[in-house]
């Protein structure tokens, strides 16, 4: 036996040997995997995996991250899939599960990802590169914290038609919290739809835009404006912001606490 731990689904993954063929349905997870040294192992990912640039061009496309074909995931013969709870179905696990050992990643919160980049440096034998990648990510966050500024009452935005927002048991609230912005939406949980009246009743001092899934353009912020004028209300701050650093939970990490200060 190479290892067997529990992911944060509470399954348990087992392997008899260090995996040399690994799928990736996650992303961001599929960064980490190249930043922990294992592309040459990587025989799948999603057509959503855009980073790093280029990858989808050298590695076998699966498919997206809530279909699968499940066919091309047999012909990749994996030692090991990873999936996510939220990003996959729980049909899709159910069937990985079925053609190789499947790690299942469940991430609310900053703490939830490194436990996540552990797991991951375990099952893949590259523990050394996980735990330094971990230290460099608690750094960076810690020196953040300690002259960041608190910015009162933030609306994060990722959808329109509805408007959809985020609760507070999303790794997005986490992210706000640690970027010094109050999720105006904390009463809330999982994603809130909005009308556009129901924006302007909050009054949010600042509205963040996210990049994805949702790509905001110049009209949907006038069109907040239009609103906000209409309604007599002071205007609030309005931000795009690159979603990957809200809502990446891999090594991308690393990175976010300079991307906050520019905001």
């Amino acid at each position: 036996m190479f290892i067997s731990i529990t992911d944060q689904c509470y399954r348990t993954v087992a392997l008899n040997e260090r995996p040399l063929r690994i799928i990736s349905l996650v992303p961001s997870q599929t960064e980490l995997l190249v930043d922990l040294g294992l592309e040459e192992h990587l025989v799948g990912i999603t057509r959503f995996c855009d980073f790093p640039v280029g990858l989808k061009d050298r590695i076998a496309i699966m498919g997206g991250t809530k279909k699968v074909v499940m066919s091309r995931l047999l012909e990749a013969q994996p030692d090991l899939i990873i999936c996510n709870k939220e990003e996959n179905t729980k049909e899709i696990v159910l069937a990985c599960q079925e053609i190789a050992p499947t790690y299942v990643s469940d991430i609310a919160s900053l703490e939830d990802s490194l436990e996540m980049i552990a797991d991951l440096g375990k099952l893949t034998g590259t523990s050394f590169k996980a735990k330094s990648l971990i230290n460099t990510i608690k750094i960076n966050f810690n020196h953040f914290e300690k002259q960041k500024v608190v910015s009162q009452n933030a609306l994060y935005l990722i959808w329109k038609e509805p408007y959809m927002t985020i609760g507070n048991d999303t790794f997005i609230h986490d992210m706000m919290q640690h970027a010094g912005f109050m999720n105006i939406m904390q009463p809330f949980t999982r994603y809130p739809e909005l009308t556009l009246d129901n924006i302007v009743n909050l009054e949010p001092e600042v509205i963040l835009f996210s990049s994805e899934p949702y790509a905001f353009s110049e009209a949907d912020r006038v069109e907040l404006e239009h609103a906000f004028a209409k309604a007599e209300l002071k205007q609030p701050i309005y931000l795009n912001v690159d979603g990957s650093y809200f809502s990446w939970y891999g090594s991308r990490l690393k990175d976010a606490p300079e991307y906050f200060k520019t905001l």
